[in-house]
């Protein structure tokens, strides 16, 4: 499950769990933000788009801590002027992490929880037909061996060579220069 939440004039997906820089916001560091701007939620059967926002949706989220976004310069030049003007930012952002996705009284954590029995069956499920496959390999590979291989008998290692190597080729004449013809 999944919501597209607005806050701070920009629009963010958001899930469970997630976490994300937003616009400061007026709330403190370890406290609990509920977001009631939802555009759209996203569930395992259903998509519900907002016109403009879902009645009956929420997201909350904790404030984890406040930020300093990346340093964005702003450098004006007039030419012929001698003006130059360099400005630095830094928006102050918050860090949050998303507690809960809610929508009619559905909420993903509940949803979540309900189905770790689901997730665990799968994953015993999934383990037992990788054990079955590897069964199936060793039998395979083992209907599949040949007989062991004959062993060949240690061959005497070849006697150096004592000749000398070829001799190198001489290198190239140079042809004379030629002298340029004369212009009459």
């Amino acid at each position: 499950m999944y919501a597209v939440i607005e806050t701070g004039g920009k629009q963010y997906r958001v899930e469970l769990g997630s976490e994300l820089h937003v616009e400061l916001l007026d709330a403190t560091p370890g406290s609990e933000v509920t977001f009631d701007r939802v555009l759209l939620v996203r569930t395992a059967t259903s998509t519900e788009v907002g016109t403009p926002v879902v009645s009956g949706a929420t997201v909350t989220a904790l404030v984890v801590g406040q930020e300093r976004g990346v340093k964005t310069i702003s450098f004006k030049y007039r030419p012929k002027a001698r003006s130059r003007v360099t400005k630095g930012h830094r928006q102050e952002l918050h860090l949050i992490k998303v507690t809960e996705v809610a929508v009619n009284g559905t909420s993903a954590k509940a949803i979540w929880e309900a189905g770790s029995a689901d997730r665990e069956k799968l994953k015993a499920a999934a383990m037992q037909a990788a054990a079955e496959r590897a069964q199936a390999d060793a039998a395979l590979a083992e209907k599949l061996k040949v007989a062991a291989p004959v062993e060949k008998s240690e061959a005497k290692p070849a006697a150096k060579s004592t000749a000398k190597p070829a001799a190198k080729k001489p290198a190239a004449k140079k042809t004379a220069a030629k002298k340029p013809a004369d212009a009459e």
